[in-house]
């Protein structure tokens, strides 16, 4: 538990470590070396010196466009340091998406990574209020300044200044606003989620105590910060003293692993379910090697109470088991993790059994910008898979006759930027957060999340269907990337397939089936019929009203960077709806006649 009241309360931790090691980060040549906390101190100093020369003060909005990198936490705690509000952007929005949130945050200052975002935000249209432009890549940008240049003194201003530290610790107030984030639009236009220091800090306080964390430990921040679970995370090891190692793509994340040996693991479950597809889709290569992982995961299920409790169970069979599979899996995570962590979305519990059957307790948990972000969460002392966790003790929660989650408390955001009637629809007479999420709080306290409320399907009939549980299903089958239900106001449910292409073409070459073409691929009748059969083993599990009756699989492989997911790996599904409206309009062309 921590007595923090505002987020530079975290800076002044992390700064007042000397000469140890707080990030660490890679070059050009994926060599790592470390940051101490006072080389902190002074680049964080630097950069705050550097905006107040330009005329920067309280409450004016500075743009962080970037990857994860060493640059992304100083530009943050410098902006927070001098009382100004950051507006933190994902480096995979467009240039229409940019400008959009620029122009209505009104944005001074932008400093991104690259000369990829600096060639975003010249696409940007025009941006009035826009007064500098900050690149942390080396080169020559028109009418930008250099990251660097900034740093120049850096190292000179690693001796603590007593004024700067007194504008630290005075320039912001709990309820002083430190950040807008904007949602990531997946039913409509964006919406800038206002977070105060105290929003924040609330939540920090109350969050990580349970885990254990420490200074002995090391973190991989690969999800993007850019998202508040990320940025909530690095604050709360920064505060534990724990050790970040900076990974700017996803792609770098095994090597990285594989050098930095991470002891804490939080990824989005789409990571989860990649790394689960990948140790299957290598297994299925290998008659022997597929019915050696299922004798062990066997082994695994048997044991499955032991790892839920935290307990290594024991036996011959077990060690077995362990030396030959669990061991693997745990090495693809670096080998020493000791905490695994999902939120983001929905686990799932398909996926977290299948984990726990490999030894690995994955402790999920909930929760949205909106709320700073946990709202629940796991513990090593208190863990009910299938849950989210026991509420925060400093959030109350409770369930609206429609089954929607309503939260309070010092960690639920003011409002949306610049848009009044939203905010006043997102909190109900008594001042409730309306969550927009269908939950249930059992017996012992545990929260479960079944389904965003709007993305309910109501058929025809008047029933109501999660889609995500039943989507989950389908994911934990290797040869299925992503699933997206749909019915509403129909007779029956259908879903789009989008296949994990990687597993479908060894699977296919197995088959004898030769053709590289997408589009010609999922028309196979065999793969037709392989992706029909796994929708039929879920419908065994399902209510017949809840039954997928029609089935497509489409030629791609849904992405964040095709506009189909969202920069935490969620489904867009209005976007995925208009994109394959002709498919959905085919499953209900004979509808009128159709058994239901």
């Amino acid at each position: 538990m921590f007595d923090l009241r505002t987020v530079n309360d975290v800076l002044v931790r992390a700064t007042g470590r000397g000469d140890r090691a707080v990030m660490m980060t890679q070059d050009a040549a994926a060599s790592w070396s470390p940051i101490s906390s006072v080389e902190l101190y002074g680049r964080v100093r630097a950069l705050a010196d550097a905006l107040r020369g330009w005329g920067l003060g309280k409450g004016d909005r500075v743009a962080i466009l970037s990857e994860n990198r060493w640059e992304w936490p100083v530009a943050d705690f410098a902006v927070l340091a001098m009382g100004g509000v950051d507006v933190p952007l994902y480096p995979t929005l467009t240039p229409e998406q940019i400008g959009y949130m620029l122009r209505d945050s009104g944005t001074k200052v932008a400093i991104v990574s690259s000369a990829e975002q600096y060639e975003k935000l010249k696409a940007a249209g025009d941006l009035p209020e826009l007064e500098h432009v900050v690149v942390m890549d080396a080169g020559e940008f028109a009418g930008a300044e250099s990251f660097a240049a900034l740093m120049k003194d850096a190292e000179a201003k690693q001796q603590r200044d007593a004024e700067f530290d007194v504008m630290v610790k005075t320039a912001a107030r709990p309820e002083d606003l430190a950040t807008i984030i904007y949602t990531s639009g997946t039913t409509g236009e964006p919406k800038g989620v206002m977070l105060t220091h105290g929003n924040l800090a609330s939540n920090l306080n109350c969050s990580t105590g349970s885990l254990g964390l420490g200074d002995k430990d090391v973190c991989i921040s690969f999800l993007p910060l850019s998202h508040v679970t990320a940025r909530h995370l690095d604050y709360a090891l920064m505060c534990h003293g724990t050790k970040l190692a900076y990974c700017a793509k996803f792609d770098q994340l095994p090597q990285a692993m594989k050098v930095m040996h991470p002891t804490i693991f939080v990824a989005v479950p789409r990571v989860y379910e990649k790394i689960r597809q990948a140790v299957e889709g290598k297994s299925a290569a290998s008659p022997v090697k597929s019915k050696i992982l299922q004798w062990a995961l066997g082994i695994g299920k048997s044991h499955r109470a032991e790892t839920l409790a935290g307990k290594e169970p024991g036996g011959l069979s077990w060690k077995l088991a362990k030396k030959l599979v669990f061991g693997k899996i745990g090495e693809a995570f670096g080998g020493r993790v000791r905490i695994f962590i999902s939120g983001g979305a929905p686990l799932g519990m398909d996926t977290a059994g299948w984990f726990a059957d490999a030894g690995i307790r994955i402790f999920e948990g909930y929760g949205l910008t909106e709320t700073s972000p946990v709202i629940a969460l796991n513990y090593p002392g208190a863990h009910k898979i299938g849950t989210v966790g026991k509420p925060l003790e400093n959030v109350h929660c409770r369930i609206a006759e429609d089954g929607e989650l309503e939260v309070k408390g010092p960690s639920i955001f003011v409002g949306y930027w610049k848009k009044d009637q939203e905010t006043r629809e997102a909190f109900t007479q008594d001042g409730f957060f309306r969550t927009g999420d269908i939950g249930n709080i059992d017996a012992d306290g545990f929260l479960s999340i079944t389904d965003r409320k709007k993305e309910l399907l109501k058929t025809s009939g008047g029933k109501l269907i999660a889609p995500a549980p039943i989507e989950n299903k389908l994911k934990s089958n290797s040869l299925v990337g992503n699933a997206a239900m749909v019915g509403d106001k129909h007779k029956f449910a259908s879903v789009l397939i989008s296949p994990n292409f990687a597993a479908l073409k060894g699977w296919a070459e197995g088959q004898g089936i030769t053709t590289d073409d997408p589009a010609s691929l999922v028309k196979d009748p065999k793969v037709v019929k392989v992706y029909q059969e796994i929708v039929d083993r879920v419908n065994l599990e399902l209510a017949h009203f809840e039954s997928i009756k029609r089935v497509c699989v489409v030629p791609d492989e849904w992405s964040v960077e095709d506009g189909t997911l969202t920069p935490s790996m969620k489904l867009k599904r209005r976007v995925v709806g208009e994109r394959y409206a002709s498919q959905i309009a085919g499953f209900y062309a004979d509808e009128a006649t159709a058994k239901a």
